[in-house]
């Protein structure tokens, strides 16, 4: 389907009756990603009509940073992109960010298409119109509700992925069973491996379709954010103070809103919020789609002497000061995702003081960690 990508986006365009202007595309994709689908992307746009510009960034998190930024933006100026023109962003959850969020924001507004190539990115984030740059001081904390013109997804891009982002995306995939659908936590659960280890679901294609139905539902009542869509943050305010604490170089965005979902789950177990045993069911899945789970942080692959584990305690205070300054607070307080029970979820809004002070306690540390 990739090497379609220049006729599905043609189609597209006639549809919108934009087909006469676009005459120009501007592509933004990572080195790794290119080197196994940009040459067959580009040509099937050149093929398709279109003239085409490509830039190529670092793969990484770090690549979504005000610098990346102002080198697309100078880029498709010299191109001569025009608002009648389209991006087309083609990568991971990173470069769709990046991307959308220029697109987003040169000439004030750009039409864009999302080509996801992970798992991440094509069952939650190249979905819903989120799109933003990391500043030092957090993640996403610049960004936009920009919706895509369309997200063309090609399952069979997850085949050139090294396991590690599998994982990653599975990650996304999990949260999407906690927070609204306990069928599908159920069947990530029951699913085995095959002797071509791979998991015995239908296919890749009803999981991610199920994601992005869940994504949609949500979106289509809360684009921007002021009530239910907050529910697909679960995992994510204390992931992304993890993410940043260590440099993007540790943990994926995937592994560090594993840790987030368990953390939060066993926070709000302690307070008497969610079932008990649900941040064990939680850990279950981490563990079985290869993610970290806070109580196997101990082993580590660097021969370090001293365990993840330990850092994220000794260090929890700042990473927890990191949460509070996350996007979604309101003056002094800050709105959290929790579950009632695995597919039942809700926004908690709490003092970021207490959410500091409760973690803090000597006996919910050990109870955490």
């Amino acid at each position: 389907m990739i090497h379609q990508a220049g006729s599905f986006i043609r189609k597209h365009s006639e549809s919108r009756g934009l087909s006469s202007s676009v005459k120009k595309i501007g592509l933004v994709s990572d080195e790794n990603v290119y080197s196994f689908y940009g040459e067959k992307v580009v040509s099937s746009l050149i093929s398709a009509g279109y003239e085409v510009f490509d830039i190529i960034l670092p793969a990484g998190e770090k690549t979504k940073c005000q610098e990346n930024l102002s080198k697309i933006y100078d880029a498709f100026i010299d191109f001569g992109l025009t608002r009648s023109d389209m991006t087309v962003a083609l990568g991971g959850g990173v470069i769709g960010d990046l991307a959308g969020f220029a697109a987003a924001t040169l000439l004030r507004g750009i039409p864009y298409i999302q080509i996801p190539t992970s798992l991440l990115a094509q069952v939650d984030s190249s979905v819903g119109g989120k799109v933003a740059i990391d500043l030092p001081k957090g993640k996403n904390l610049v960004g936009a509700f920009y919706q895509p013109s369309m997200v063309l997804i090609d399952p069979s891009c997850l085949n050139t992925l090294p396991g590690k982002f599998i994982s990653d995306g599975f990650a996304e995939i999990i949260k999407y069973g906690c927070i609204k659908d306990a069928n599908l936590f159920e069947k990530l659960s029951l699913a085995e491996k095959d002797v071509s280890d791979k998991y015995s679901f239908p296919s890749y294609e009803d999981i991610i379709y199920t994601c992005c139905d869940i994504k949609r539902s949500v979106v289509e009542n809360d684009e921007k954010e002021s009530g239910e869509r907050m529910l697909l943050n679960f995992g994510h305010t204390i992931g992304h103070a993890i993410e940043r604490f260590f440099e993007y170089e540790k943990f994926t965005h995937g592994e560090a809103v594993g840790l987030g979902m368990v953390l939060m789950t066993k926070f709000s177990e302690n307070l008497g919020l969610t079932k008990k045993g649900c941040a064990k069911q939680i850990e279950g899945l981490l563990k079985k789609y290869g993610l970290p789970y806070i109580s196997d942080l101990e082993n580590t692959d660097s021969g370090s002497m001293i365990s993840d584990k330990k850092i994220i305690s000794d260090n929890l205070k700042i990473i927890l000061k990191n949460t509070i300054t996350d996007k979604k607070s309101e003056g002094d307080s800050i709105n959290i995702v929790l579950l009632r029970d695995i597919g039942n979820s809700f926004v908690y809004k709490i003092k970021k003081e207490k959410l500091v002070n409760d973690f803090l306690k000597e006996k919910s540390v050990d109870a955490f960690l």
